[in-house]
């Protein structure tokens, strides 16, 4: 795995440090009351942590440099977060309930860690066997990638094994770590008391692009832009103003974690989420002249796949497999 092995150790311990202290950037910050000055200082901080540790992974291999973007992204947004929901009037969270849901939790609701520890959830033991049942399937979807990778050249041509290997690990890799090690942690966590949910809810049921986005896929991610961007700026320029610019928030967050690692592929993940506001405002416009999308029948499952899978390579791009994805593969 070159693409992920580091080449300075040192490194990793200058990322650590930036990390740990985002996470202590963002504890205090909550503790503050809210103003429109630690709003700023939330942005600056994931601003100033995620171009730190790209700078210390420049001469890293891609796939940890997107690693070390990513968990800066993650953190920073998580103080982020936080102040939007002492905006809104929550108590600030404990300090080890604020770790907890900062370091080891990849949902963006901070509430529920308000009541760590006070009683077990029901459906515990329910998702953590989801999620192993996903991830055992996850992996074996992986070895049957690199076996196609690796030993199916002997019966295919190179291009259409790359091809193969690739249409099988990303469903594997997503299966692992979204549906898989998610779900075991949502398990955990409502051990503990908290009423962690699944992030990942049944995505191929969207009945519409704006189902999918919102409500099936990456509840994580769609918490984390309703929060910090879509409610913050809906109220100021509108619904359709807010959706557009939550969609460009998400490209241009999904370029420093998809782009910016391989240093290549420029502006296409950006021009995927921008083609999706689009046709979730298109699937608004359906919606208000009473024909939605999501009466359309089978038809609607088609619509969601067509416009999720057919871009797909705008958002994958070649230089981000290379760098990223295939190194598992070899």
């Amino acid at each position: 795995m070159n693409g992920y092995a580091p080449r300075d150790a040192a490194t990793l311990a200058y990322v650590a440090l930036v990390i740990a202290g985002t996470l202590l950037s963002g504890l205090a910050l909550t503790r503050f009351p809210p103003r429109r000055y630690t709003r700023l200082l939330a942005w600056l901080v994931t601003v100033g942590a995620t171009a730190g540790v790209d700078r210390l992974c420049a001469e890293e291999p891609a796939g940890l440099r997107m690693l070390a973007i990513i968990a800066a992204l993650l953190y920073g947004m998580k103080g982020v977060i936080g102040v939007e929901a002492r905006g809104e009037g929550a108590a600030p969270l404990s300090a080890w309930g604020w770790l907890g849901f900062a370091a080891l939790w990849p949902g963006m609701r901070p509430a529920p860690f308000a009541n760590a520890g006070r009683g077990a959830q029901s459906g515990a033991w329910r998702l953590v066997g989801r999620g192993c049942l996903y991830g055992g399937i996850g992996f074996a979807l992986a070895i049957g990638a690199r076996s196609v990778w690796n030993d199916g050249r002997q019966f295919l041509s190179s291009a259409a094994a790359r091809v193969i290997g690739t249409l099988l690990l990303l469903p594997a890799l997503s299966l692992i770590l979204h549906f898989g090690i998610f779900n075991v942690l949502a398990g955990f966590w409502r051990l503990a008391g908290v009423d962690a949910r699944p992030l990942f809810r049944a995505p191929l049921a969207a009945r519409s692009l704006e189902d999918f986005w919102s409500r099936r896929w990456n509840l994580a991610f769609s918490e984390m832009t309703a929060l910090g961007i879509y409610r913050p700026l809906s109220e100021r320029i509108g619904r359709k103003g807010a959706t557009a610019l939550a969609f460009a928030a998400s490209g241009l967050l999904h370029e420093l974690a998809i782009s910016v690692p391989v240093l290549a592929g420029f502006g296409l993940p950006f021009a995927y989420f921008l083609l999706h506001a689009a046709l979730v405002l298109i699937e608004r416009a359906f919606a208000q002249r009473g024909r939605p999308v999501s009466a359309w029948g089978g038809w609607s499952h088609v619509w969601v796949l067509a416009w999720l899978a057919l871009p797909a390579p705008i958002l994958f791009h070649p230089p981000f497999l290379r760098g990223v994805i295939w190194p598992f593969l070899e």
